[in-house]
């Protein structure tokens, strides 16, 4: 069959930022196009054991950042743009390239048709790069102010490449109408439609706005069946300003339910169990309530899902909300010997596209291929859901990475698809590994361990668990060691805690913390004595990280002395110290007694404080835990492997939700 004879489907719109804002602008269209990437390797810069590699190097071989022009004002559209005379600029951007090698992998896809429409004569330059981020021309289009289209193969796209093109303007401006990227519909093709799902805590006003941005989009029209809103807090939806007009445009296709603060795994396996409760949705996104989405990305996820050659899960990359240029997420895995999730190698976070184009930036021509995608933004048949079942019920943390590695021993795929993203605020910005946090992130880690971990009692875990504690303590954060030891005995009492406590558990953890000095924060410095340093610097030099595991392990046992030696008088009326957030290492506070510790989010301090007794009592229960998960390991892990299809089902969550009483109202607002 021939290209002309095939019905097309479009996939992918070129599209651009309607608000003008030049902090997206990158992302969608380049104004630099000369700039191309002298590929010279594909591996990262490589860590020693004296010397970590720098998150945020360079990729080998990219140009260096230079100043881009933004040139908001040739915006005239969602989907056009205005190209003046004698000028070139470039889609090969990260929403409006074309990302071939994913199509090709994970669908029977063969050949991509670009359509371009101008309104007067240019040139359309067609361009595909390789896995090595390299780059030729391969198509020429002589526009001559009507549409036009080239079918493009992508049998060659095995490890990595994308498909772009520039507009090449002469004598005369021109307005580029529209583009799109479509793909042949195999015979019996059948679109599939989407149920969006959005847990919210307290976050009306972003739930709004995306409620009425999504609702209002064309492309979304025929696409999204139904907004499913889980609402978890007291500041309800339904009260936010400018809800009634939303619910009355959406009518029948919102469907808003409240329920007690089961977290973000507890609204989200609502969002799937409503999903799945008719046959009106082949897919469930789930997406969080704080983010700013393009409605493209949607409609991306979808149509790959349509066309992959089996169900898969597409997930959407996570750009910094605050530096809106700048990726932090691109594709993460699961190292099953440490159990801890991250960037697949490869991966450089926090890359920022004003400094470095997709054209310039040869890492990202590789595919990245993921164990999971975060649940900012995920995509999810529900053929999956009703096979492996809902999420874990574990609150916040490690859901989405254990619903990943579900998916795959069943034999699905995740997909991290270019194209697809969304704006969050970045886990850099917080630290919640020492807030109440800490009890989710230790309980879930050790959980998924147990369910998935192919190495004999969880591999590298259990040595990293102890020391994680010791570094804890060392630094004087005894909250935090305190919620892990919560974590660990939960863990032990076996599977039956998950959904009797998933609702209780959170106000015990957060009194606990309460209790500890490190973790009552003070808006106010004034409201704390004065810095007084009892003993001076050694050699007048402020601490400097260790360098080598010799010199580590020395420096922590030596913390560990330091802290069981008796605490002095004058250590509990001064802090010896002022801490920054940023300099908050365990190296640097194990050399102190005290010290006032900035929050991560800058709104106050907190008052760290050494105990020996406190120490004594936390490291030997520690050990004690350790130990005995360490003799129960095998045992534990068929409990857990063996409750997780009921604890994942319809029925168990449903009488979860049916015991979650919602949270009484906040007083309303003014809706004048």
């Amino acid at each position: 069959m021939s290209g002309r004879d095939r019905n097309w489907h479009v996939v992918h719109h070129v599209v651009f930022p309607t608000d003008s804002d030049t902090d997206t602008l990158p992302l969608f269209v380049d104004f630099n196009a000369q700039r191309h990437a002298a590929v010279t390797s594909l591996r990262p810069t490589e860590a020693t054991e004296n010397e970590p590699a720098a998150e945020n190097a360079p990729a080998e071989g990219a140009v260096a950042a230079q100043t881009n022009q933004l040139r908001s004002e040739l915006l005239s559209g969602e989907r056009s743009i205005h190209i003046p005379a004698h000028t070139r600029i470039s889609m090969g951007t990260y929403f409006n390239a074309f990302p071939a090698s994913y199509w090709r992998a994970y669908s029977s896809v063969d050949t991509v048709r670009l359509t371009v429409s101008t309104t007067g004569p240019c040139k359309v330059l067609v361009y595909r790069s390789t896995a090595r981020g390299t780059s030729n021309r391969v198509v020429t289009l002589e526009m001559t102010g009507s549409a036009q289209f080239t079918d493009l193969p992508l049998a060659a796209f095995g490890d990595g490449g994308w498909y772009w093109f520039d507009v090449v303007t002469a004598d005369t401006a021109v307005e580029l109408a529209f583009a799109e990227w479509s793909v042949p519909e195999p015979d019996g093709y059948v679109p599939g439609t989407v149920s969006v799902a959005i847990t919210t805590y307290n976050r009306p006003d972003f739930c709004v706005r995306n409620l009425k941005a999504l609702g209002e989009a064309d492309v979304l029209a025929d696409v999204v069946d139904r907004f499913i809103i889980t609402d978890q807090g007291n500041q309800k939806v339904r009260n936010e300003p400018g809800y009634d007009e939303v619910a009355a445009t959406l009518g029948q296709k919102l469907v808003h339910l409240e329920q007690g603060n089961l977290g973000g795994s507890g609204g989200f396996a609502r969002g799937m169990y409503e999903a799945t409760s008719d046959d009106r949705s082949r897919y469930v996104m789930l997406l969080d309530d704080d983010v700013d989405v393009h409605p493209e990305s949607i409609l991306r996820a979808v149509k790959f899902g349509d066309f992959a050659r089996r169900p898969t899960i597409v997930g959407g990359h996570m750009f910094n909300l605050y530096e809106k240029s700048v990726i932090h997420s691109f594709g993460e895995r699961v190292n099953e010997y440490r159990f801890m999730w991250g960037s697949v190698d490869g991966v450089r976070e926090a890359h920022d596209f004003a400094g470095s184009n997709l054209r310039t930036t040869p890492w990202m021509h590789r595919r990245v291929d993921v164990d999971y995608n975060g649940w900012w933004m995920c995509l999810i048949p529900t053929q999956i859901i009703r096979e492996i079942g809902l999420a874990l019920p574990v609150f916040i943390k490690w859901d989405d990475a254990e619903y990943g590695l579900r998916a795959k021993r069943a034999g699905y795929d995740t997909v991290s698809l270019p194209g697809v993203a969304v704006w969050h605020m970045p886990w850099t910005e917080k630290d919640d590994t020492i807030d109440w946090q800490a009890y989710y992130h230790a309980r879930n880690r050790w959980l998924a361990a147990l369910l998935y971990s192919p190495y004999a009692k969880g591999g590298n875990l259990p040595r990293e668990s102890v020391l994680t504690d010791l570094r804890h303590l060392v630094s004087m954060q005894y909250s935090a060691a305190e919620l892990r030891a919560m974590a660990l005995e939960d863990l032990l009492g076996g599977p039956e805690h998950l959904h009797r406590t998933i609702g209780s558990r959170l106000p015990q953890v957060r009194k606990v913390r309460g209790s500890f000095s490190d973790a009552q924060v003070k808006k106010d410095l004034a409201d704390f004595p004065p810095v007084k340093r009892v003993k001076p610097l050694h050699h007048g030099l402020e601490p400097r990280p260790p360098r080598g595991p010799i010199t580590r392990a020395a420096r922590l046992l030596a913390g560990a002395v330091h802290q069981m030696l008796p605490t002095r008088a004058a250590e509990a009326e001064y802090p010896e110290a002022r801490v920054p957030a940023l300099d908050l290492q365990w190296w640097r506070m194990a050399t102190l007694d005290s010290a006032l510790v900035s929050s991560a989010d800058g709104t106050g301090a907190s008052w760290y404080k050494r105990d020996d007794g406190t120490f004594k009592r936390m490291m030997g229960r520690s050990t004690r835990l350790h130990q005995r998960l360490h003799r129960d390991w095998d045992a534990l892990a068929r409990q857990y492997r063996d409750a997780l299809p009921y604890y994942t089902s319809r029925e168990a969550w449903a009488a979860t939700f049916a015991a979650s009483e919602p949270e009484p109202a906040a007083p309303r607002k003014d809706r004048s």
